[in-house]
């Protein structure tokens, strides 16, 4: 199989698309949208990441457009569990869009792409996007479930605690589960939208049933270049803008929302470092505004080593942050394990794309839901527990967290 691509006239919409034909990225840099499947690239991670390049690299053709998200691209949605396997998908078509205004088409086959094959490939596109949405009935009925009834939540974060201020740990982050079930199925492209319109400053995403709008980036590579926005320290948004923003003055004022944000940013740069020349990130924290919250953010940029390392070697590296598993890291998944009464599946793992040429990027997978059999959904939030957390206010920040996912699924 090769690739083939070119550059593309028409409007095509990849976020209209992606949400249609399951396969997505939308970021502020780049816009994929994936239909079919030409092969699936198995990852062992994380010794196995750059063989998964090397696979993807081989199938790089003519390319008319030369840039990241251009060749062949692989689309991603990884466990949270860092032993687990992961694949790529590539698609039989992707269509893309860059920030500068440049568009383009990419077509696997067995042979380079023929002007017949590329007007096919349009025509496809057209169908895709032709389809009605919702695809079927609207749900009438929606049962909502909590996996771990929330007092008996309240006290694994106890259980944490304890945990942490007996010195075998400094922080874990603990997820919630929720599970959401209908009578007729919720139309992934009417979620997409309704993330789209709600959290227009998000990763938008859709791979293999794991959708969601991410505010966090894990990772992104651009050549020699490497970014990263970590997340740490949580907020609710206020009822109007004098309460926003004293939440926000007082998110920046905690003690122990700064000191978790420090100890993911620290750790971020470390584990950097051995790939770069050059990493710094910003010196202070900043206030990141969602609808429903605030975030801690800070910018981490590197210039990476020759030769750099691909995208898929860094998220290996990266996965999982302090900012969903906890510090020490070992210790603090061994806990998970113990006691948070959840399987995270794809929720808080990577999530993301790449190119032949090593480029792409990956968020962290939260604000998501995982679309199960019998038209059940799966939604998680985390928090990020430390030695002085109330269970009380981290029962009600997995609530406000919820609301991002649960609000793009249940309509009235």
């Amino acid at each position: 199989m090769i690739s083939t691509t070119i550059r593309l006239d028409p409007d095509i919409d990849p976020v209209t698309l992606g949400a249609r034909s399951g396969l997505l990225w939308h970021d502020q840099r780049v816009s994929l949208a994936g239909i079919g499947e030409a092969c699936r690239i198995p990852i062992s991670r994380p010794t196995g990441a750059q063989r998964g390049q090397v696979t993807l690299t081989a199938l790089a053709g003519p390319d008319e457009v030369q840039r990241p998200g251009t060749g062949p691209v692989g689309f991603s949605a990884m466990p949270f569990d860092r032993t687990a396997q992961a694949e790529l998908i590539v698609p039989e078509l992707v269509i893309g869009s860059g920030s500068e205004g440049r568009r383009w088409l990419t077509l696997i086959s067995d042979s380079p792409a023929t002007d017949a094959d590329v007007q096919a490939g349009l025509r496809r596109v057209d169908e895709v996007l032709s389809r009605r949405v919702p695809a079927g009935p609207d749900p009438t009925t929606m049962e909502l479930t909590s996996v771990v009834e929330p007092e008996a939540w309240k006290s694994i974060v106890g259980r944490a605690v304890s945990e942490i201020n007996s010195g075998k740990l400094n922080k874990v982050v603990l997820a919630r589960e929720i599970r959401l079930r209908t009578d007729h199925a919720i139309d992934p492209a009417m979620v997409i939208d309704q993330l789209r319109k709600t959290f227009a400053s998000a990763i938008l995403f859709q791979v293999d049933g794991f959708l969601g709008a991410s505010p966090e980036l894990l990772a992104a590579r651009t050549g020699d270049v490497v970014w990263a926005h970590p997340l740490a320290g949580t907020a609710p948004r206020g009822a109007d803008a004098a309460e926003d923003a004293k939440l926000a003055a007082e998110l920046l004022a905690s003690t122990k929302d700064q000191w978790e944000h420090r100890v993911t940013i620290r750790w971020l740069l470390d584990t950097l470092l051995p790939f770069c020349s050059y990493v710094d990130a910003e010196p202070e924290p900043t206030i990141v505004t969602l609808a429903n919250l605030f975030h801690l953010g800070t910018r981490v940029e590197g210039r990476l080593s020759s030769p750099p390392a691909s995208i898929l070697e860094l998220v290996a590296a990266l996965h999982p942050t302090p900012a969903v598993g906890g510090d020490p890291q070992d210790t603090a998944i061994q806990l998970i394990q113990e006691i948070e009464q959840a399987e995270r599946g794809l929720y808080a793992g990577p999530v993301g794309w790449l190119d032949g040429a090593g480029n792409g990027a990956f968020a962290v997978g939260i604000r998501s839901a995982t679309v199960e059999a019998d038209n059940s959904y799966t939604v998680f939030s985390g928090v990020g527990v430390v030695g002085d957390s109330d269970p009380e206010a981290e029962l009600a920040e997995t609530r406000t967290k919820l609301k991002a996912m649960l609000g793009a699924l249940i309509r009235p």
